[in-house]
């Protein structure tokens, strides 16, 4: 398998696929930036107001709040993430973008694993009058070998047999 854990891996027999964004910073490190970018600056305006430059001042203070409104957009997004998580006889699918979550379960052996549109776009899971949508954080031509993953992976869930329960006596 390309892009999920195999079971075992995860902690039990569950399969997990875990797609998220290609980040290059947390957002605990953005904030160290911001802050040693802020530091900067305002000891650079602190000195050009000592010299007699007092307009560098609000200039630095409308910049600082123009960036720190650019990095809260950007790490309000940074831990978006699609996860799937198929175990004998369920699939579950969470979707996290900003603070909107979805969360959708489906019967695998109802699951239908299809693209939205054409062959490059975002691969939609259906059944039991339920959907979403996944894909989001993946090349548009690697979406092909995720959505045959997916099927797979759920055909052999679907033929596996399922497991008696168990007896237990007193």
């Amino acid at each position: 398998m390309r892009f999920a854990t195999p079971p075992g891996q995860a902690g039990d027999d569950a399969v997990q696929w875990l797609l998220r964004r290609n980040c290059s910073m947390t957002p605990t490190q953005f904030v160290a930036f911001y802050l040693s970018l802020c530091a900067w600056s305002l000891a650079i305006a602190g000195a050009s107001w000592l010299r007699g430059a007092t307009l560098v001042v609000p200039f630095v203070g409308v910049e600082l709040l123009a960036v720190g409104i650019a990095l809260v957009v950007y790490a309000r997004h940074a831990t978006d993430r699609e996860q799937m998580i198929l175990r004998p006889g369920r699939l579950t699918v969470e979707c996290t973008l900003g603070r909107h979550t979805d969360k959708v379960e489906f019967a695998p052996a109802w699951v239908r694993v299809e693209p939205e549109r054409g062959e490059r776009s975002l691969i939609e899971l259906s059944g039991q009058g339920k959907r979403i949508s996944i894909g989001r954080f993946v090349r548009p031509d690697s979406r092909r070998a995720l959505a045959d993953e997916l099927r797979s992976a759920l055909r052999r869930c679907a033929a596996a047999p399922a497991q008696p329960a168990q007896r237990t006596t007193s």
